[in-house]
């Protein structure tokens, strides 16, 4: 989506990402109004050739962009993606350290032909450290971050997130750091380099854990679904009919969660009378707090509970999220039109801006789906386009 009064309505972004970190940040500039083009191998992106789980990346990441595919191991494709950068505002790219250098598409020679440019890299483990020439995938950052070893039951091994958490975290992290140097670019005419890594993300997304380590020396351990610290919070409670999670360990909420589920006694109780007890004895006081919520429906615990300000969540599958009013209102779930004039749900960004509105959204490209049309409009002949396609310099989507 591009349209006029947007807040990058003319910002042209050249996406040269895979998979999920570098494509979700410039999903973020596409509906900002940003005119956002894909580059991809003749042969398609690597998330084009792992089934059902790669469409969906592609699907829920590259919504409103122009696609062209290109042989940057060509000359002639390099030539391409020059005169495209040349006209942009924005360069994005995740390959791996040290692709896009020997392309002569580096940051260093791209800033130094336009140093209007913010040129923006995503990298799994930095661009200074050892592993600066390492793959990075979400599960290693979520691996050598601390989020794995703080993640599952404490007696139990290590635990993933069950989403790619550090990937779509890094995202949003890029693109606040690429909309940061492109005011500074208007603010002051000056380009810049963007640098992010999915490991410094994955231990900057666990701060109350690293601010506590870092005045304490004493690390976080694995605890399960409660918080170390304090209790109860984020503790599981099984109802009648769900699952459910409480959290209530201020002294005034913790009073209040007791004497609602007809528990006056407990803050009374010499092993529960403090934040600190609570803790050490976190196993008997679950005991006492399940016995009351099992005689009581989800709904009505969420009721009793939220209305008198106590913290509560149900414990939701993807079906209940779908359906759950508050999703719905928020307009999270959009439609969008695919190249073939089908229409699908995906998903939309999680904010909402006064200057953009509602409505069917475009689709994620095709491959190569906007090739002849971006080569066109750099200035190269029907004849020349197709002699590219013919070497297969380029895809041309029919």
């Amino acid at each position: 989506m591009t349209a006029q009064n947007t807040p990058l309505d003319g910002v042209r972004v050249i996406d040269f990402g895979q998979y999920i970190a570098a494509p979700a940040a410039s999903q973020i500039l596409a509906d900002l109004g940003a005119d956002v083009i894909k580059v991809e191998p003749v042969g398609g992106e690597a998330a084009r050739g792992i089934g059902l789980y790669g469409d969906a990346i592609l699907r829920t990441y590259n919504r409103g962009k122009r696609a062209i595919a290109l042989d940057l191991k060509d000359p002639r494709g390099r030539a391409v993606a020059e005169r495209l950068i040349a006209g942009a505002d924005i360069v994005v790219q995740n390959l791996r350290p040290g692709v896009m250098d020997g392309f002569g598409l580096g940051a260093a020679e791209v800033r130094d032909r336009h140093p209007h440019l913010v040129y923006a890299t995503v990298t799994g483990f930095g661009l200074r450290g050892p592993s600066r020439n390492r793959a990075g995938l979400d599960i290693a950052a979520q691996a050598e971050s601390g989020i794995m070893w703080v993640t599952g039951e404490a007696h139990g091994e290590p635990q993933r997130v069950g989403f790619p958490l550090v990937d779509a975290a890094a995202g949003h992290v890029f693109a606040q750091a690429i909309l940061g140097a492109y005011i500074r670019r208007l603010r002051h005419g000056l380009g810049d380099e963007v640098e992010v890594s999915l490991l410094e993300v994955a231990v900057h997304l666990q701060g109350p854990n690293w601010g506590e380590y870092l005045m304490t020396g004493n690390a976080p351990v694995r605890s399960g679904n409660g918080q170390p610290a304090v209790a109860p919070a984020a503790d599981v409670m099984e109802t009648r009919d769900g699952l459910m999670v409480v959290s209530a360990y201020a002294p005034a909420h913790f009073a209040k969660l007791c004497a609602l589920i007809g528990r006056d006694d407990l803050p009374h109780d010499e092993r529960f009378a403090t934040g600190p007890d609570r803790v050490v004895n976190r196993p008997a006081l679950l005991t006492e707090l399940r016995a009351a919520f099992a005689r009581m429906t989800t709904d009505e615990a969420m009721e009793l509970l939220t209305s008198h300000g106590v913290v509560a969540g149900r414990i939701s599958s993807y079906d209940t999220v779908r359906k759950n009013p508050d999703v719905e209102a928020t307009g999270l779930f959009i439609e969008a039109e695919a190249a073939d004039g089908t229409r699908h749900t995906t998903l939309g960004s999680p904010w909402r801006l006064g200057s953009i509105g509602a409505g069917v959204r475009r689709g994620a490209p095709e491959l190569g789906q906007h090739t002849a049309e971006l080569l066109d409009s750099l200035g190269y002949t029907p004849a020349e386009i197709g002699e590219l396609a013919a070497a297969r310099v380029v895809q041309v989507r029919p």
